[in-house]
């Protein structure tokens, strides 16, 4: 017999096949599961509502556990056993990614703070992808209107006269186990924020589709996760200080840069015929502005993202020179004031030290000229 069955009987007790019985709260005997992970045999319920093997139940498994509870232990312990342990492009700590996990499988709040371009955004869409979950993106630090994007609004119809129209979002939030994404949420205004005090509140879970005590509520629907992403530092000027009732709602996994060593390895999978001296003078490029931001006289005060890098991988593997790609990518996000000491320059010149041209670059251009003659 290739199974160890557990069976609910009249008594309110759990039967295995082989006769011994245990409570009807799902108590899980641990020497149960070690004999039969040494047996080779599976372990699941006769309702087929529990998943998962033996052996992907760890040896100090809970004593008191719900089918739910065993079905989402096991996935788990499955994770953590795989290969690698996420997705190969998602350069994140195995211990993050574990965390992430079995925060969206137990349905929590999940604030992914760190630098622009770091991959918040990119290991939500992952583990979306990787349990198999409905993904809704929702770009708040874009929106002017946050009640028409996390509520809905009111149209005129020609033949129903005035309509209120739901928006997406609560559509969303109506999707049972879905991951809703709410990118930016540290640029947000604050009215939403507000709205969603509510809906990220374990103990409540709803939106009011107006501020009018009486109005409609709609519930937030089982298993739905919500995952925002966040800028947190002072070179970030668009962003505000998020409300600590807000953040209290969440858990925060941090995210910051990737090492050299990962970068360079992401863009060579991602273009894997580009020319890897190339590769490695952007990521080296990337890492000495990123150095630089945190020494105490910083000269420059963004440092270049993997977002950037892997733009100018795009360009350099498109047939741009390092020259060029640097030029349309990365100067743009330096300020140009100042001439000789402008951040703009300084970055140029860490650009220089790359390039192969004989020709030297010129550094200012003809506005910076003018000024310094």
């Amino acid at each position: 017999m290739n199974k160890i069955i557990l069976k609910p009987t009249e008594t309110g007790t759990l039967t295995y096949a082989c006769g011994t019985q245990y409570d009807a709260a799902y108590t899980v005997d641990n020497k149960i599961l070690k004999r039969a992970m040494r047996a080779g045999k599976n372990v699941v319920l006769e309702s087929g509502s529990m998943t998962g093997t033996s052996s992907k139940v760890a040896d100090n498994a809970p004593k008191k556990v719900n089918t739910k509870d065993v079905a989402q232990l096991a996935f788990l312990k499955t994770m953590d056993e795989a290969a690698g342990n996420h997705p190969e492009e998602l350069k994140m700590a195995d211990v993050n990614w574990k965390y992430l996990v079995r925060s969206v499988l137990r349905g929590k709040n999940i604030m992914m703070t760190g630098p622009a371009g770091c991959g918040k955004t990119f290991a939500a869409q992952q583990v979306a992808q990787t349990i198999g979950r409905e993904l809704h993106y929702f770009n708040l630090g874009a929106t002017q209107d946050p009640r028409s994007t996390l509520i809905g609004n009111v149209h005129f119809d020609k033949n129903t006269g005035t309509v209120f129209a739901q928006s997406p979002f609560i559509k969303a939030i109506q999707t049972e186990n879905a991951v809703i994404l709410l990118d930016e949420l540290s640029r947000a205004n604050p009215e939403a924020w507000n709205i969603l005090m509510t809906v990220l509140d374990p103990g409540q879970r709803y939106v009011r589709l107006d501020e009018s005590s009486d109005s409609e509520t709609i519930k937030v629907a089982d298993g739905v996760c919500f995952i925002a992403t966040a800028n947190i530092g002072n070179e970030y000027t668009s962003t505000r200080v998020m409300d600590k009732a807000l953040m209290d709602r969440f858990v925060t996994i941090e995210m910051d840069m990737l090492s050299q060593f990962d970068e360079f390895d992401l863009i060579s999978k991602r273009f894997p015929y580009a020319d890897k001296e190339l590769i490695k003078a952007i990521t080296e490029i990337a890492e000495v502005t990123r150095k630089e931001c945190k020494s105490d006289t910083a000269r420059i005060t963004g440092a270049i993202s993997t977002r950037t890098t892997l733009e100018m991988a795009s360009l350099v593997y498109d047939g741009f020179s390092l020259l060029e790609a640097a030029e349309v990518t990365m100067y743009p996000q330096y300020d140009d004031a100042g001439g000789v000491d402008s951040e703009r320059t300084f970055v140029k010149q860490i650009v220089q030290k790359y390039c192969q041209d004989d020709t030297p670059e010129d550094l200012f251009n003809a506005d910076q000229e003018e000024i310094t003659e």
